[in-house]
């Protein structure tokens, strides 16, 4: 790993160019294209149940041959006609080893039924753009194919290979598309640092762009079963073994149980950072938990926000709920599903018998649940893994950029509590940075529900400003 001369470089190339263009916009046409590309991806249906992954991956394909591409430098490819990944490759000079973009096209399921307009129609209304995948994912997908296209117009030859990645699986399914690159085509995605754009980075405070998150490290995905089972019987004849009972007995134990309080290097910077924004009791509380040892009230007082406690400790919740078999019998099983967010440093196993040892109940079984739903007695070891180092490097460039377009915003780094293909880059070794530049209303957060939507001018702006970022990270 090659970082100290990339970043150096990267920060060299960003000084001259961003200057250059830091008076410049995309420009209507610009506009244009990043809004037709987003349309086309959301009217096409990549959910897992009915959709085609495959037909979104061949039209952003076409766009790029259309442009000037070797036919060599887009590829398709997967395992299932449903499920293949497009790879495009924008050569450069070789100056430095590639960097990776990474995109997923699928979609989570939208009933129709639910959704005040067709969620598979982009609709442009009240400043939004409505429609599923506007900010979870084909928003940045749209930027990131609009942004490569308009470099090979220009003739931009960046100083290192940019490889784009748009691939299927991550909201769900059996074909994770960069877990399956990184298991049979290595060679076509391999990079020195990788850019994932599946986040949206700036959660606004009254209407105000104030803080850029730049993600580094992730928690762990894990689900877990919880299980009894019973005899049964007539219900006319109910005894005092009960396994809906005992089983949410158990449920009652964990929602009582909070997960130790724990900080990384991702965690504390953000902290350190975000109390200079805070004011009050809040700041005094981001102040005594990153000090040791950390002050036990501030903890408490800060974990009572949904957001602070996710991010200093491991979470798990019932998230599914299935017993009996018949309306007059009593049940002979009852099961719970239990999904966890485990923060780096712990596996899934230790959690598995975490689990165990809270509903202390050796009629509950706690087993771990794959992603083929089979139920395992025990879990992988696979850990959380260590968080990408944030060198000042990459903070000073991202704010740069980011403070021609918001000019008072901070990036601070920081952990996401959910979890995203970022996960396979990182495993294999690939410094991985998880950022979107648009700016939302954490209060109107619509991503993997009804109505999703995205402001037009969040998503323009996410167009400029990755325009110019990608331009200065890749210029020398």
């Amino acid at each position: 790993m090659r970082r100290a001369p990339a970043c150096a470089a990267l920060l060299a190339g960003t000084l001259v160019l961003a200057g250059a263009q830091a008076g410049e916009s995309t420009g209507a046409a610009s506009r244009q294209l990043a809004r037709e590309l987003l349309q086309q991806l959301v009217e096409i249906n990549t959910t897992d149940s009915v959709g085609n992954v495959s037909e979104a991956a061949e039209a952003m394909a076409q766009r790029f041959r259309a442009a000037g591409f070797a036919a060599a430098d887009v590829q398709l490819l997967g395992p299932s006609p449903k499920k293949q990944n497009l790879v495009v490759r924008l050569r450069g000079s070789g100056a430095h080893q590639p960097l990776l973009l990474l995109g997923h096209l699928d979609v989570v399921e939208a009933p129709r039924e639910d959704w005040a307009t067709d969620p598979f129609r982009l609709v442009e209304k009240d400043g939004y753009f409505y429609g599923r995948g506007t900010l979870d994912m084909k928003n940045g997908v749209a930027v990131m194919v609009t942004t490569l296209l308009e470099m090979k117009r220009e003739g931009f030859r960046p100083a290192r290979d940019i490889i784009l990645a748009l691939t299927a699986d991550e909201e769900g399914g059996t074909a994770n598309g960069v877990q399956w690159l990184y298991q049979n085509r290595p060679e076509l995605i391999a990079a020195e640092l990788a850019i994932n754009q599946d986040d949206w980075s700036i959660p606004t405070e009254n209407g105000r762009a104030v803080v850029f998150n730049l993600a580094a490290s992730e928690k762990l995905y894990a689900d877990f079963e919880l299980s009894v089972s019973n005899p049964g019987g007539h219900s006319s004849e109910p005894g005092p073994e009960n396994a809906i009972y005992t089983l949410t007995q158990a449920l009652d134990r964990l929602a009582a149980y909070q997960f130790p309080f724990e900080l990384n290097a991702v965690t504390r910077a953000y902290y350190q950072r975000r109390a200079a924004l805070e004011s009050g009791q809040r700041a005094a509380d981001m102040r005594a938990i990153v000090r040791e040892p950390p002050d036990p009230q501030a903890i408490r007082r800060l974990s009572q926000d949904i957001r602070d406690r996710s991010t200093t400790h491991t979470t798990c919740v019932p998230t599914r709920l299935e017993a009996g078999h018949a309306n007059n019998a009593l049940p002979q099983r009852a099961q719970a599903v239990v999904n966890c967010r485990i923060l780096p440093g712990h596996s899934a196993e230790e959690i598995r018998q975490q689990l165990q040892q809270v509903v202390a109940n050796a009629q509950v079984r706690v087993r771990y649940l794959g992603s083929d739903g089979r139920a395992l007695e025990q879990a992988p070891q696979a850990r959380a893994l260590p968080p990408t180092e944030v060198t000042p490097e990459m903070l000073n460039l991202l704010q740069q950029v980011a403070q021609q377009i918001w000019p008072q915003i901070v990036v601070i780094p920081f952990m996401e509590v959910g979890t995203s293909d970022s996960e396979y880059s990182m495993a294999a070794g690939v410094p991985t940075y998880t950022f979107g530049a648009v700016p939302f209303d954490p209060d109107d957060d619509r991503a993997h529900g009804r109505d999703e939507r995205v402001a037009v001018n969040s998503f323009y702006q996410d167009n400029e400003f990755f325009r110019r970022y990608l331009r200065a990270l890749t210029a020398r």
